[in-house]
Parts: structure tokens; C-alpha cells; sequence
């Protein structure tokens, strides 16, 4: 389920780049795709918690820092696949990710023992991260259950 939550944060930070209002984006593409009313309602919570607590999802410039684009060690470039080294780079254009995001899942991707991490598990790792960094900003809100939480 969470790797289908970053699916449609990609669609619904797409279509803001649009310049498209919230209220006017097409929720019926997403239910055509398969997304459950549960997912599209995750990652809509999760951009208007980003969107309340002041971050900016859109903007004119593309994310950047004075340092240069990251360049992938051999033993990285092995282990992810070229797709989902341009799935990274696809999720930071877009704002999703920064790079301290990147650095964290490629470490994931290092010690977690995949043979190579297509854009599967970098949805997974991706998913992981930003719910990782929501918990830590905003303890009392995240956009995915843990295996041990309830609802009452």
C-alpha cells in the first residue's frame, strides 16, 4: 500500500505543477489506475500536512544546491537498476525527494541485502522515508499505519 501512496503523490505534486487546485484535480484517473479511496486519501493528507506546515511542494525552480549531482560508486550502480536511479532523479525534479532523501534509500538500498533494487523497492524505500521524516517533524500525524497500530 505505501509504495501506491508515493504513486500518487508523483500524480497529485504532477498535477500541482500544472497549476492545478487541489479541488480541481481528477480523482477519477486515479480509481481508474486501481488506487483504493484509503491510498488517494493518504496522499492527499500527506500533501496538505506538508502544505500546513509551512513546505513549499511547488515551485518555479527545480530543487537545488550548490554542490553537484550525485554521482553513483560502482557497487551503487550495480545494485540499482538504471530505472530506478532515474525514478530517484524523477521524484527530486519533482520536489518529492531532496537529497539527503536520496542519500538515505541509496544507504537502504546498500545494506539491505537486495541483489539490485528496481522501482519497486525504491517506491517501498521511498515510502519508508517519507513516513520516516513525517514522524519526526509531526509524531501525531503520518500518512501510513505501522504494523502494530490500531484503529479505533
Amino acid at each position: 500500500m505505501q509504495e501506491k501512496i508515493v504513486e500518487i503523490l508523483v500524480y497529485l505534486i504532477g498535477e500541482l505543477r500544472k497549476n492545478k487546485p487541489m479541488g480541481e484535480i481528477d480523482l477519477s484517473v486515479l480509481s481508474t489506475r486501481g488506487y483504493t479511496a484509503v491510498e488517494i486519501s493518504a496522499a492527499f493528507n500527506w500533501v496538505y500536512d506538508k502544505i500546513s506546515m509551512g513546505d513549499e511542494l511547488i515551485t518555479d525552480e527545480i530543487p537545488s544546491t550548490e554542490q553537484s549531482f550525485r554521482i553513483l560508486h560502482e557497487a551503487e550502480r550495480s545494485a540499482i537498476t538504471p530505472a530506478a536511479q532515474g525514478y530517484l532523479m524523477q521524484l527530486r525534479e519533482i520536489g518529492l525527494i531532496s537529497d539527503a532523501d536520496i542519500e538515505i534509500v541509496i544507504d537502504r538500498v546498500m545494506v539491505s541485502g537486495y541483489v539490485t533494487a528496481g522501482v519497486e523497492e525504491i517506491k517501498s524505500l521511498i515510502a519508508m522515508t517519507l513516513s520516516d521524516s513525517d514522524e519526526s517533524l509531526n509524531s501525531g500525524s503520518r500518512i501510513m499505519l505501522n504494523g502494530k497500530d490500531t484503529i479505533h
